[in-house]
C-alpha cells in the first residue's frame, strides 16, 4: 500500500501538484482547482496536528466499519461525502495554495511517522501514523485524479 512517509510516493504526489493548472478541468465534484488544494491543506493540517477538528456524530457510529475499505487497496470512489467543516466555497489564489499544500506534504514525509499526530481522526477515529500515511497518499491521489494528473 502506498504511504506519503515512503519517498518516492511523496515526490510523485509532490510532481503531480506541481503539474496542476489554475484552470484545470475537473471530472468529477463541484471545486476549482485552488479550491481543492486548499481543502486538501486542511486534510494535511489533520494529519500533522495542527488542525483537531472533534469527532463527527456519522464518524462515532460507522468510521471505524468504513475505515478498512478506505485504508484497502481501491482508490476513494469519486464524490465521496466530505465534511462540512472540509468544504471550500470562496475564492482562492492558486500559487498561493499550491505552495501551501506542498510545503505541507513535504514537512509531513520529511517528518515521518514520528511527527505524525495522535490525535483521533474526525471521523475514523484512532489511527495509526501508518494508517496515517496512507490515508493522506490516497486523499491526495484521489483529489489530483480528480483534475486528471
Amino acid at each position: 500500500m502506498k504511504t506519503l512517509f515512503d519517498t518516492s510516493v511523496s515526490g510523485e504526489i509532490l510532481g503531480r501538484i506541481n503539474c496542476l493548472q489554475p484552470e484545470g478541468k475537473r471530472l468529477w465534484g463541484k471545486m476549482t482547482v485552488p479550491q481543492m488544494l486548499a481543502h486538501c491543506s486542511i486534510a494535511m493540517e489533520m494529519a500533522n496536528g495542527s488542525k483537531v477538528p472533534p469527532r463527527t456524530v456519522l464518524g462515532l457510529l460507522i468510521g471505524r466499519l468504513i475505515k478498512p475499505s478506505v485504508l484497502g487497496e481501491k482508490p476513494l470512489p469519486r464524490n465521496s461525502p466530505t465534511d462540512k467543516t472540509f468544504i471550500i466555497s470562496d475564492t482562492r489564489e492558486f500559487t498561493r495554495e499550491q505552495q501551501r499544500l506542498v510545503q505541507l506534504v513535504k514537512a509531513f514525509a520529511e517528518g515521518g511517522e514520528a511527527k505524525c499526530t495522535r490525535h483521533i481522526h474526525a471521523f475514523f477515529g484512532p489511527l495509526t501514523p501508518g494508517e496515517w500515511g496512507i490515508l493522506t497518499y490516497k486523499h491526495l491521489d484521489h483529489h489530483l485524479r480528480q483534475f486528471g494528473v
